[in-house]
């Protein structure tokens, strides 16, 4: 009878256990799971990199996160459509600011500022502007590139009067474009030699310098003043720019190579086009700012960010990822192992190893304050066109010497009109 009991006793023991298990298992916090669909990142190597990244995040955290690159417009489609149904899966979005602006426009991403500010870093000035779009904080930054100057370090020893290295370095109100003529007018008189360098080539990224730098840096705008007396003046210079220009500039696509092979001296190109020079023989060259035109520093942010979708669950871990891909460690990991560069001050000089030099190029143009910062405008399939206006006034203006006046007239009717059928506003 004893024995029976106790069986009984033991039998009842167990039953509760199982029954307390099942009622834990019920009622205990599911792990959760982020849904990371991203633009950027979706090279096999770069994906490895992320989802890697992501994996020490989960471990620090116990949030996993499922890294699925996306084009844009798998993207566009499956946002629309989940919001839409108020049933959205997608946690973080993360993708260029011309990627995001649209879902902005259209109300389909949260506005930020509800989660306050991000401790122990600063963004740059000209990111953490761009990042708000349409009335709301549509992004956090995350990542950048911009297209800077790369100067061979044999060149500081040809500078004019009244620019130091320095100046150059820093980005002061000293450099200027007027200055950049000045310095390879006396390189060419000393040497013989046109040691400046832009991609002008079929490949080249030509149109970019001239609509994003020199057009907002003279005339404070892309394409809205493009016929104006201040662009006629801008393309007066490019003339004289021009004539210390090594000519081959014309076959050009990248500068990497010309700068290796001492072609050029001083040139300007995006920072992944000129990212070979740098890492083979980075005691050789300086990453610098732009100079500044008589309105300001005009130049190109390509800018990467984080947004979460509007009525996504779990956005509070959702803000942790920001938190953890924003931290200045993380950040120079980013750029040492892809090359995107760091959007927070404080991570420039965490950035080891060649990628230092043109991290701090970078940081150094952001950190400006006398910044035009722009976007690449968002026309999607217009955008070759509105390319070929630029490359067009150059050829003509420049390089065959044609009528300014006419050349810019012509000029800003295409552009009006590409803007028109695009739906964007002149910028």
């Amino acid at each position: 009878m004893e024995r029976r009991k106790v069986v009984l006793i033991g039998i009842a023991v167990v039953v509760i256990a199982a029954i307390g298990v099942a009622v834990y298992e019920l009622t205990k916090p599911k792990p959760v799971t982020l849904v990371f669909a991203s633009t950027q990142l979706s090279p096999p190597a770069e994906q490895a990199f992320a989802r890697s990244l992501l994996w020490s995040f989960g471990n620090e955290t116990g949030i996993k996160v499922e890294f699925v690159p996306m084009g844009y417009a798998e993207m566009s489609a499956k946002i629309e459509a989940e919001v839409t149904a108020g049933k959205v899966t997608i946690n973080v979005i993360g993708g260029l600011t011309s990627d995001i602006d649209p879902f902005a426009s259209r109300g389909w991403v949260e506005d930020l500022t509800k989660f306050g500010a991000l401790p122990g870093r600063t963004f740059y000035p000209a990111l953490e502007r761009v990042s708000k779009m349409h009335g709301i904080k549509a992004i956090v930054p995350w990542m950048t590139a911009t297209y800077v100057f790369v100067v061979n370090n044999e060149a500081f020893d040809y500078l004019p009067p009244g620019l130091t290295k320095e100046d150059v370095i820093k980005g002061t109100e000293k450099w200027t474009y007027e200055a950049l003529l000045s310095w390879v007018r006396n390189i060419y008189e000393k040497t013989g030699e046109k040691l400046m360098g832009l991609p002008a080539g079929g490949g080249g990224l030509l149109h970019r310098f001239l609509h994003g730098y020199l057009y907002p840096s003279y005339t404070g705008k892309q394409a809205e003043l493009f016929d104006s007396p201040q662009a006629k003046a801008m393309w007066e210079y490019m003339r004289e720019l021009w004539e210390y220009t090594n000519p081959a500039s014309t076959t050009w696509d990248a500068m990497a190579g010309p700068l290796l092979r001492e072609e050029v001296w001083i040139a300007w190109d995006h920072t992944a086009r000129i990212k070979d020079a740098i890492v083979t023989a980075p005691e050789k060259f300086t990453v610098c700012p732009v100079p500044r035109g008589p309105i300001g520093r005009g130049y190109i942010i390509v800018l990467a960010g984080l947004a979460i979708p509007k009525g996504a669950p779990n956005q509070e871990e959702a803000w942790k990822l920001f938190e953890f891909l924003t931290r200045p460690e993380i950040q120079a990991k980013i750029a040492e192992n892809v090359g995107f560069f760091p959007a927070v001050l404080e991570a420039a000089p965490v950035v080891t190893g060649p990628i230092k030099n043109i991290a701090e190029g970078v940081s150094a143009q952001f950190a400006t304050p006398d910044s035009i910062a722009v976007m690449i405008p968002p026309l999607g399939g217009k955008g070759g066109e509105f390319n070929a206006v630029y490359r067009s006034a150059f050829e003509r203006i420049v390089l065959k010497g044609e009528n300014v006046e006419t050349v810019l007239r012509e000029g800003a009717a295409a552009l009006r009109r590409i803007f028109e059928e695009a739906g964007v506003p002149l910028e």
